[in-house]
């Protein structure tokens, strides 16, 4: 038997131990109830439905709880799933945490606060590195355990610190091919470009949208956020490096229609929105491919137009 989902091949039976990262209750045709959910362990996560669901049942099986889960693994659309034979929920005696289920960033929270706080010192604008600082230190635990989404890219505790670290990254080496680039603006606003996340998702475990998050989203969240940090530190808010900053984060997801009020209209904004669809890209693609034999293609990757990538044999 299979010890992670990981393992898991097709058709394959197992039993395990998992989290449920998300459940949400849906009637069928028929006019029965039933429970989608999203079961996780630290390897990575399947779907299953569990038909006929009972009050019992949904009360049981809420996002956040630990499970045994029996079942056989299946593909449905390219993407896997379980087919759910017996699903109980696991004793509070056994002592199971949700920490044991719940994939971390590669990097300790010191090592990238380490990291970040040294990067600072590179915003020379003193506007922007003042409510950069701010900003970080408001939300310094949040950010530094929260996940970067609730599914698709860094979907991790942690997630959003690496995400931002990885893009820092790429920033600095852009900018010293491109010295036209404004470098204090594009590090203030990759550190900034999703910082509302923080407020927009509940946290690392059973991930879920905050009302805040599914009525404004965490582009608006972030720039009211400079507002308010602006009024605090006695910053002029009409300022144009004020309007710079809050149009780097404003503009960052590129196109109207994927949320963004702005398109791209400074150099630094649009290197931003590549940057992070490149960050975002590589780890869809990356976690897709440690899934993924060599010789065949992976599963359909939804934040990609659920496009399936060949891993090549060598």
């Amino acid at each position: 038997m299979a010890t992670q989902l990981a393992n898991l091949k097709n058709g394959e039976t197992f039993q395990l131990v998992v989290m449920i990262k998300q459940a949400e209750v849906r009637v069928a045709k028929n006019g029965k109830r039933f429970i989608s959910l999203v079961f996780q362990d630290k390897t990575g996560e399947i779907s299953g439905m569990y038909w006929d669901a009972k009050d019992e049942d949904i009360q049981h099986f809420t996002s956040g709880n630990i499970v045994h889960l029996e079942g056989q693994r299946d593909l449905y659309n390219g993407q896997p799933q379980v087919k759910i034979t017996k699903l109980y929920l696991a004793d509070a005696s056994e002592g199971f945490q949700a920490s044991q289920f719940v994939a971390r960033a590669p990097m300790s929270t010191e090592q990238m606060q380490d990291e970040i706080q040294k990067s600072l010192f590179d915003i020379q604008n003193a506007k922007w590195n003042r409510i950069v600082r701010f900003l970080l230190q408001k939300y310094q635990r949040e950010f530094y355990n929260h996940p970067a989404a609730k599914t698709n890219h860094h979907n991790f505790a942690g997630g959003l610190a690496y995400h931002t670290l990885s893009m820092m990254r790429l920033a600095k080496s852009i900018a010293q091919q491109y010295e036209q680039l404004n470098y204090s603006l594009l590090l203030a606003g990759v550190i900034l470009h999703d910082l509302g996340k923080t407020l927009e998702l509940s946290g690392a475990v059973g991930t879920e949208y905050t009302v805040e998050g599914n009525l404004i989203g965490h582009i608006v969240l972030i720039d009211e956020e400079i507002v308010l940090a602006c009024q605090a530190l006695k910053i002029d808010g009409t300022d144009e490096d004020v309007v710079l900053l809050r149009h780097m984060v404003l503009s960052h997801h590129g196109l109207l229609e994927y949320g963004s009020p702005e398109r791209p209209k400074l150099l630094e904004a649009e290197v931003l929105h590549y940057i992070d669809e490149l960050d975002a890209s590589i780890n869809m693609i990356s976690k897709a491919m440690a899934k993924t034999e060599p010789g065949t293609f992976s599963e359909r990757i939804f934040g990609l137009d659920n496009r399936q990538f060949y891993r090549a044999k060598n």
